[in-house]
């Protein structure tokens, strides 16, 4: 089992799913990835889960993202589930479930937490970017279905932050303005930052969204 940080490659894997087999980096190419597990197949709150990511992919693809989900069932559970979640949910699961009987990737993922339950999967989540770098992490309980509404916020934000010198504050959302970074020197602003910057404090200053027209 490893331990898995912030800036750490995201492991790779070869995996059967529920759309075939799957080499994780290969299938993320230059894209974006999100790795999310779920505590087992036929559950209410993964129910709701796979429904709203379904609904979400129009969403996740603006972004360039591409979701896969994980649980310890295998792969005739998932067919059946799917079935079930598509009927419930209104939708159509239109993502791959990993199929992951033997733990192999869950266990590399530090995604079973013991003292929560020592066989099924907490709800991790990992974003990954193209460079197959872990950007975020976020584990809830089995008890917690996630919020994607936040998790589409996050990937606005690693997004914008990755590719330009700003930080995004409390609550931001898209198109709200952002954090100049304080390695960014005031005589840099200008270039950088043609639209323009309010100086709340030396460390705190504040600049429209660089990647809005």
């Amino acid at each position: 089992m490893s331990t898995i940080r912030l800036g750490d490659e995201a492991p790779n894997f070869t995996a059967e799913t529920s759309e075939g087999t799957i080499n994780f980096h290969e299938w993320l190419g230059d894209n974006w990835g999100i790795l999310f597990s779920h505590p087992a197949d036929y559950t209410p709150v993964c129910t709701t889960e796979l429904g709203t990511v379904a609904k979400y992919k129009s969403e996740f693809e603006k972004r360039k993202v591409k979701v896969v989900a994980l649980s310890v069932d295998g792969l005739t559970s998932h067919q059946g589930w799917i079935q079930d979640i598509n009927e419930t949910q209104n939708t159509s699961v239109n993502f791959p479930i990993i199929a992951d009987e033997d733990k192999k990737v869950s266990n590399l993922y530090d995604m079973i937490h013991p003292n929560a339950d020592n066989n099924l999967t907490v709800r991790s989540v990992f974003i990954i970017d193209p460079n197959k770098k872990v950007k975020l992490i976020i584990v809830y309980p089995a008890s917690t279905g996630r919020n994607f509404d936040e998790l589409l916020r996050v990937i606005d934000s690693l997004q914008l932050t990755t590719y330009h010198k700003v930080a995004t504050p409390a609550n931001w959302k898209n198109g709200d303005d952002c954090v100049i970074v304080p390695a960014v020197e005031n005589e840099e602003i200008a270039e950088l930052f043609p639209k323009g910057y309010k100086e709340i404090k030396p460390y705190l200053r504040m600049t429209p969204q660089p990647n809005l027209e």
